[in-house]
């Protein structure tokens, strides 16, 4: 049965296509690995039932045999994150001291995986309020990483990162603020997308966020992106609807489109010094420079970039967060304020000084971030770098660095792009010899999502030692 977990959205839809496979024989093999691996990872907030996975299964199929599948996810089954609103589905924001908030309608990312036909399991876990970069969470406990228990999934988007490298469907959607889709990305090593700003329409967009595919093959990041970039009245900051030639475009990558396998005329830049934060381990940096050097062997005009990145930026970009969260923290009755994960306490306490004037400053560094970035890769189509300083980290342990406070150290280079609303993916590139996973970043142009898919596309296929053996059935 996990076999059948192992296969891609793409090998499935095409499965479906001929009538070798069946939506409903597939749902109940994935369904079979969540029950066996699920004790162990805990990906899971909620667990759509059974019967109804069947049920939708059951339909899918028929519309396969009709011919008339609702979309090009029909009947594939999928996660959405906790925070991504599903009708009559609670939402408590990963952390155990708020009153769910229970939507009564779908987000406009689930009402278009609805429309799609995709099969929805279940909502995945965050940390609280999605500040962390790990799976630890005062409602939901410790989020495990397939690949060894031990190990973290990185966040904010952990379980769906959990989901993904397990084997619970191959489609998930993740939300991304500062790094949460990119960091399970790369300490699972998943293919994922942060989209450019608006591309994926949100129900409360804010600042930064966004809502993006994570999977286990670029070519079904860019059959999932059809599908999540479907336009919705409701999100007042959304792009424009995508043409039809970018749809086409992405239905080419998701085909595995014809590649020379070259890279002529490509303008990539390679950064490998974020100017601020932590330190980028060594290992890190090789996996960096090993892309670089197969870009330019392929025919890419490659270049150094410097930093724009600096300390005091990503300080008040933290504490902007921090104050941001201290609302939150503070609208709790004490009651509740003391279920708030310890760390997070003590986090959000951090801005309880500052003042008006200071948090403009913030906002202004933040302006600042936006523009340093878009100025400093505005010469390259691609920039590849780091997309944390190190690789995955104790599964217990809130952030990289443990319980200390450190801020936000590890995302200098995640957080200018969300900023800058530029599109930043992750693709695998590495191991260690303990087999931990080491993904890169990979930057475009502002909008041009397709770009970034097409230069992940050209790596996975280059360089297919590095496409990880997943984890699927090793629970079972």
């Amino acid at each position: 049965m996990s076999e059948l977990a192992r296969l891609s959205a793409v090998e499935l839809r095409a499965a479906y296509a001929v009538g070798s496979l069946s939506p409903v024989t597939v749902a109940e093999a994935v369904v079979a690995v969540i029950d066996e691996a699920e004790p162990t990872l805990n990906a899971f907030w909620v667990r759509s039932d059974r019967d109804r996975i069947l049920a939708e299964a059951e339909a899918s199929q028929v519309r396969w045999e009709a011919g008339r599948p609702l979309g090009p996810i029909d009947g594939i089954p999928l996660t959405l994150k906790e925070n991504i609103g599903r009708a009559g589905v609670p939402m408590p924001s990963g952390t155990a001291a708020v009153e769910h908030v229970v939507p009564d309608v779908d987000s406009p990312v689930a009402a278009s995986v609805g429309a799609a036909g995709g099969i929805v399991l279940g909502s995945t876990v965050m940390p609280d309020w999605g500040m962390l970069s790990s799976g630890v969470s005062s409602l939901h406990g410790i989020t495990r990483s397939p690949w060894d228990p031990t190990w973290t999934t990185g966040g904010s988007s952990s379980g769906a990162g959990a989901a993904a490298a397990a084997g619970y469907g191959p489609l998930h959607v993740g939300t991304d603020i500062g790094g949460s889709i990119r960091l399970p990305g790369t300490w699972l090593g998943l293919a994922t997308l942060k989209p450019s700003a608006g591309r994926v329409p949100l129900e409360k967009p804010y600042l930064g966020r966004v809502a993006g595919p994570m999977a286990r093959s670029v070519a079904d990041l860019a059959l999932f992106l059809q599908v999540l970039a479907q336009p919705d009245r409701r999100d007042w900051t959304a792009l424009p609807p995508p043409s039809d030639d970018w749809f086409t475009e992405l239905a080419a990558l998701a085909d595995g489109g014809p590649s020379s396998g070259r890279l002529d005329g490509v303008r990539v830049g390679v950064q490998v010094d974020a100017g601020c934060g932590s330190a980028v381990d060594p290992m890190v940096q090789t996996v960096v420079h090993r892309v670089a050097d197969a870009a330019a062997r392929a025919g890419a005009a490659v270049s150094p970039v410097q930093p724009w990145m600096s300390e005091r930026l990503l300080s008040d970009l933290d504490l902007f967060w921090r104050a941001r969260s201290l609302a939150d923290f503070v609208d709790l009755p004490p009651e509740r304020q003391d279920l708030v994960l310890p760390f997070i306490q003590r986090w959000v306490s951090g801005a309880a000084d500052a003042s008006g004037e200071r948090m403009l400053r913030c906002y202004g560094s933040i302006m600042e971030i936006q523009k340093r970035t878009v100025v400093a890769t505005e010469e390259h189509d691609i920039v590849i770098s780091p997309v944390a300083p190190g690789v995955a980290f104790p599964a217990e342990s809130p952030m990289p660095w443990g319980e200390s406070d450190q801020g936000m150290a590890h995302i200098g280079f995640t957080a200018p792009y969300n900023m800058s609303g530029q599109p930043a993916g992750t693709v695998n590139a590495g191991f260690t010899s303990e087999g931990k996973s080491i993904g890169v970043q990979v930057s475009g142009r502002r909008w041009d999502d397709v770009g970034v898919l097409r230069f992940m596309a050209w790596w996975e296929a280059s360089e297919p030692d590095f496409v990880p053996r997943w984890p699927i059935g090793r629970h079972t």
